[in-house]
């Protein structure tokens, strides 16, 4: 890479580890990996629309699929910083025109040798609105992507962006083969090979004999399946049923902890659920409607009783204390009551039941929506809450309902976050939250190299979310694993819990 964003990368890699996050600390202790073994692990969804497209991941159990089967032209490491996967190099002067040199040898399962055909076809799709890709609205700032060599890829952007090397090493930018219509085989280069999907019940993945990374990956098979009740899912673990759990209640982690043989892998990270109040329809169309929800969430409070402690504070927009763009200077909002029942008052909306939806799939969303209907009570609201199941959740009521909630996995950059759920016109805009000049400031700081302005940008954008957007975000959430101590390996990733959804290709079973 270039001197300069070779230096981009470098101060990332740094900032991370001064917060804590950096490297042997959090790993697991020295152990030589074992081959061999199978291992059962659940996710916390599961449903008809779970798929293996890689245009279409969007929740923990898609990604941990995706993760298995597939690979991207980079991988991001434990501190967030991007590094050589699919391409073994890439580099940029000016970070617009991004070039990438693919690894020899690598394969898909059926054979097939990885060709800059594959990759061409794997990102310009996303830009495709018949695609329906969930990132489509960051693949648009691609403008081409198009074969330089045998084995070379070079990607224009519409604009410079120095994090286009950690988009490309999220989960929907992976490599499929060019031409692919029918993604329900999973046909990849990843460490695993499908034996078996079925939406919504079950996959089975086995070793990929001929996969690029040497040793990799341990284990012989991974059945992975959805259980949205949590006390299903951790049942299942203490039963010895399953190996690894996803998104364990906080009330369980002593009893899992308590239970010899078993143990809790505590992840720090920046995700979310958000209360959801439309600004398109409904009472989200009324600012003070909005502010008077915002003002009764009790953060501390969620997070000493709903959380148990495994959370911290937020402040009604996305980016979280451990990132280097946070902005500290935001003045919390605080829990009041009395500010509340002035701005209900004045919305207008008094007398009126007001349906909010929840699901257990939405972490935390049931406590903190219960939380809020008796706050709301105090000031002479009527809040109805629907608990819906989790089946079916983020594709009948997320992004349609009125007021509800969703839940926000960690994204590696604030370029990405930011353009994905606030972005005018993104597929996310959980609020239809709409703003030129948010939009017009969110390009200007992807382009922007001075990072002392890049921060201020990012700052002006938290401070608009905070006093404009439809959501409360009361606190980030800890993504807690329940595992076997068998299972060795495992180790935090701050994109959140079973390892940021990557832990098939790094774990292992002691004594198999």
């Amino acid at each position: 890479m270039s001197g300069l964003l070779t230096s981009t990368r470098r101060e990332l890699l740094g900032l991370f580890v001064a917060g804590g996050l950096g490297g042997a600390a959090l790993g697991a202790q020295a152990q030589t990996p074992r081959q061999g073994g199978r291992i059962r692990v659940a996710g916390a969804s599961a449903g008809i629309n779970d798929t293996l497209d890689p245009a279409k991941l969007a929740n923990q159990t898609d990604y941990s699929r995706g993760r298995m089967f597939y690979n991207g032209l980079t991988e991001l490491d434990n501190q967030l910083s991007p590094q050589p996967a699919l391409a073994e190099e890439f580099s940029s002067r000016d970070a617009q025109t991004w070039v990438f040199r693919l690894r020899r040898g690598v394969t898909f399962h059926d054979g097939k040798p990885l060709t800059p055909a594959d990759v061409v076809f794997s990102l310009m799709r996303h830009k495709n609105p018949a695609t329906g890709s969930k990132v489509k609205a960051l693949a648009d700032q691609i403008e081409t992507v198009a074969a330089s060599g045998p084995l070379e890829v070079t990607v224009t952007l519409k604009a410079p962006n120095a994090d286009l090397p950690v988009i490309l090493g999220t989960h929907n930018f992976v490599i499929v083969q060019d031409g692919t219509t029918d993604f329900s085989a999973g046909i990849g280069t990843g460490a695993f090979r499908v034996q078996e999907f079925r939406p919504g019940v079950r996959s089975i993945a086995v070793r990929n004999k001929n996969y690029w990374k040497p040793g990799r990956p341990y284990l012989d098979e991974i059945e992975f399946v959805g259980i949205s009740d949590d006390g299903a899912r951790v049942n299942g673990l203490l039963s010895g049923d399953l190996d690894l759990v996803a998104a364990i209640n906080p009330r369980a982690v002593k009893r899992v902890q308590q239970t010899p043989g078993y143990a809790v892998l505590d992840t720090p990270s920046g995700q979310y659920t958000d209360l959801i109040m439309r600004g398109d329809l409904g009472p989200g169309r009324n600012p003070d409607f909005v502010l008077a929800m915002k003002h009764l969430l009790d953060r501390e409070l969620l997070r000493k009783v709903v959380a148990q402690g495994h959370a911290t504070i937020a402040n009604d927009q996305p980016i979280d204390p451990s990132h280097r763009f946070h902005f500290a200077g935001l003045p919390q909002r605080p829990y009041d009551p009395e500010r509340a029942r002035f701005h209900f008052r004045k919305s207008g909306l008094a007398g009126t039941r007001i349906p909010v939806v929840a699901s257990p799939v939405a972490t935390y969303s049931v406590e903190i929506a219960v939380v809020l209907q008796h706050a709301a009570r105090r000031i002479g609201m009527t809040l109805d809450l629907k608990r819906m199941p989790g089946d079916g959740y983020w594709s009948n009521h997320w992004l349609q309902s009125p007021i509800g909630f969703g839940n926000t996995n960690p994204r590696p950059s604030a370029d990405t976050l930011l353009t994905q759920f606030f972005k005018s016109d993104s597929p996310w805009n959980e609020a239809r939250w709409r703003s030129p000049r948010f939009d017009q400031l969110l390009l200007s700081a992807r382009a922007e190299l001075d990072l002392d302005k890049r921060k201020s940008m990012y700052a002006d954008m938290q401070v608009m979310i905070h006093e404009q957007g439809g959501l409360g975000i009361p606190m980030f959430i800890s993504s807690l694993d329940g595992h076997s101590q068998r299972l060795r390996g495992l180790r935090p990733n701050p994109l959140g819990g079973l390892m940021a959804s990557a832990f098939a290709e790094h774990v292992w079973l002691e004594g198999a």
